[in-house]
């Protein structure tokens, strides 16, 4: 008699308990790949805010210089407050975050036609910054992708996709900026007068 509880117990329960250890299992890795989405996210965000409050400075320093560009400075202004204002998804927030890099693009070009504006200590000095904080959302956002491409692994292969419907786990998106925004980060003259 006790050995036919045993074995019940080998075919019947082993199998459920691996079932459940693995279902808990899948489901802590969901929960943990979704709080690295959060995290990296949230370092993204910080770089744009950093980007955020360097802009403004720029658009000053480059309106001594340039006061008749006033409708690609405002254009600038307005494209920062846009992007700073959105708290959409990061596809929502990428839409943005090109438009607002490629009015900047269009900021620098505006300063290439002023020797006197390139030479500017303030000017180069931001332009470094703003440089250094595009280097760090590239890295920040090659994080939360890669984090959001492993948990939308999870969600769209089986078996754990029956996890992800199961408990309401929905595929992330990716922030994707348009190819030519990405292609903004200004360049720094080392010599002023180059």
């Amino acid at each position: 008699m006790e050995s036919n509880a045993f074995i019940w117990f080998a075919i019947v329960g082993i199998p459920i308990l691996v079932a459940l250890v693995w279902l808990i299992a899948s489901f802590n890795r969901f929960q943990r790949l979704r709080q690295h989405i959060r995290e990296s996210w949230s370092d993204i965000d910080v770089e744009m805010k950093r980007r955020y409050e360097l802009i403004p400075n720029l658009v000053e320093t480059v309106k001594g210089y340039a006061a008749h560009e006033r409708d690609t400075l405002e254009r600038v202004v307005q494209l920062r407050n846009a992007a700073a204002a959105n708290h959409g998804s990061a596809s929502s927030q990428a839409g943005d975050e090109s438009r607002l890099m490629l009015g900047v693009k269009q900021l620098f070009a505006v300063a290439e036609g002023y020797p006197q504006l390139k030479a500017d200590g303030h000017f180069l000095a931001l332009q470094r910054e703003l440089a250094n904080t595009e280097d760090r959302i590239a890295a920040a956002r090659r994080f939360f992708n890669g984090n959001t491409r492993d948990f939308n692994q999870l969600c769209r292969t089986f078996p754990t996709n029956l996890i992800a419907s199961t408990f309401g786990f929905q595929p992330s998106d990716f922030f994707e900026l348009a190819s030519d925004a990405e292609r903004v980060v200004p360049r720094v003259a080392l010599d002023p007068g180059a």
